[in-house]
C-alpha cells in the first residue's frame, strides 16, 4: 500500500499554569470529538478521561503538559491524548491504574477510568523524573489492517517553539509492499514558513511509493524547492530482513536503542530543497535493537536509555513522549519519532 494511512494533526499543547488548565483541556477534548464526529455520548467519555489525566498534571507535575490531536484514518477520526511531566513519577504503577485510587483528592476515578474509556492506553513513570501517558479514543473501536499496524509500530511528537502556535517539525509514516517508511522533518527556521517546508515534506513523502530511501530523499528535495527548505531524513525498516535503511540530511538525529545504551546514525550535512550533496543510505541491523529514534535538533542528544528503565517495553508512542520529556528544548520546535523493536 502506497500513501500514508494515518493522518496525525496536534490541535494544541496546554501547559501548567494553574488550576484552569484542566477545564480548559477538558472543553477542547469535547469540542474536538464532536468536530471529529465522534457523537455526544463518547465526547462525553473522552472529556471525562481527559479530565482526570489533566488534573493529574496540575496536581503532580512540575512543568507538564497535554497534548490533544486529531488522528484521521480510512474515512474515521479519533482523539489522541499525551501527557508529560518532570514530576515525582509513581511509585506504585500498576497500584495507580486500578480504578478508585486518587492520591489527592482529583475525581476519585484513577487513571483506571482512562485505561477503560480509552482504545488504546500506555503508561511510563521513571520516579524522580516523571511520567508520560498516553491514550487514544476511536468511535467503534481502533482501525485495523495497515493504519492499525502503524499505529502500533511508530509513534511520535512534536512541539513548537515557545510562542509559536505551529511547529515547523513534521513526521510521517507509511507501510509499502512490508517495509515500514518513516520521515521526520525540521523546516528552516520556525512558524509558519517552516511548518509549510515539512508540511511539503510530508505530502510529497506520503504520495511516493519509493521504498529506497536515498530516492525519497530526492523527492522530498524537488517538493521543499518552492519553500525555505529544511533538514530530513527517511528511513526504512525491513522487518523480514531485519535491517534498518536510513538516508538523512542536515540536523535530523537518528540512533538505535538498546536497553544498555544507543548507536547513532550517519546524517550528511546540506539543505533539503536548496543544497544537498549526493544521496546515500547506510544499512544497520536490528538484531537486539529495542527500538529506532528519530528526532529533530528541538531534542538534545543528553539521554540515555539506561535512566529510564522499562521504556523500551512500551509503545512507540509513549517512548517519543519520554524522549520529548527527556531532552526537548523550549527553545526550538521538536520532533520526535520511535519505531517499535517488534521486528
Amino acid at each position: 500500500m502506497s500513501g500514508c494511512p494515518l493522518s496525525v494533526e496536534d490541535v494544541a499543547w496546554f501547559r501548567e499554569g494553574g488550576a484552569t488548565m484542566p477545564g480548559a483541556v477538558r472543553r477542547a477534548a469535547r469540542d474536538l470529538a464532536e468536530r471529529l464526529g465522534l457523537g455526544a455520548s463518547r465526547a462525553s467519555e473522552i472529556a471525562l478521561a481527559v479530565t482526570e489525566a489533566a488534573e493529574n498534571v496540575h496536581r503532580h507535575s512540575v512543568d507538564g503538559a497535554v497534548l490533544l490531536r486529531a488522528l484521521r484514518t480510512g474515512g474515521r477520526a479519533g482523539v489522541e491524548l499525551v501527557t508529560v511531566d518532570h514530576g515525582p513519577g509513581m511509585a506504585n504503577v500498576a497500584a495507580s491504574r486500578r480504578d478508585g485510587v486518587s492520591s489527592t483528592g482529583t475525581l476519585g476515578i484513577g487513571l483506571g477510568v482512562i485505561e477503560r474509556v480509552s482504545d488504546a492506553f500506555d503508561l511510563h513513570s521513571v520516579p524522580d523524573r516523571g511520567t508520560v501517558l498516553t491514550a487514544r479514543f476511536w468511535a467503534g473501536g481502533p482501525p485495523e489492517g495497515a493504519p492499525g499496524r502503524v499505529l502500533d509500530r511508530v509513534g511520535g511528537v512534536t512541539r513548537p517553539i515557545t510562542g509559536e502556535q505551529v511547529c515547523g517539525d513534521a513526521w510521517a509514516a507509511r507501510e509499502t509492499g512490508g517495509v515500514l517508511m518513516v520521515m521526520v522533518c525540521d523546516g528552516l527556521g520556525h512558524g509558519p514558513l517552516a511548518a509549510d517546508a515539512s508540511a511539503a515534506a510530508v505530502e510529497a513523502f506520503c504520495t511516493s511509493d519509493r521504498t529506497e530511501p536515498e530516492l525519497v530523499m530526492d523527492v522530498l528535495h524537488r517538493a521543499l524547492r518552492r519553500t525555505r527548505g529544511g533538514a530530513a531524513a527517511v528511513v526504512r525498516v525491513d522487518p523480514r530482513r531485519r535491517t534498518a535503511s536510513f538516508c538523512g540530511v542536515g540536523n535530523i538525529a537518528g540512533a538505535l536503542v538498546r536497553e544498555d545504551g544507543r548507536s547513532g546514525m550517519t546524517c550528511v550535512p546540506g539543505i533539503v530543497g536548496h543544497q544537498m550533496r549526493r544521496l546515500r543510505s547506510f544499512d544497520y541491523p536490528l538484531d537486539g535493537v529495542g527500538a529506532l529514534v528519530l528526532h529533530s535538533d528541538g531534542l538534545t542528544e543528553r539521554w540515555q536509555p539506561s535512566a529510564l528503565p522499562g521504556m523500551l517495553d512500551r509503545s512507540p508512542l509513549v517512548v517519543a513522549g519520554q524522549l520529548l520529556r527527556e531532552a526537548g528544548v523550549r527553545r526550538d520546535d521538536a520532533a520526535v519519532v520511535a519505531v517499535s523493536g517488534a521486528w
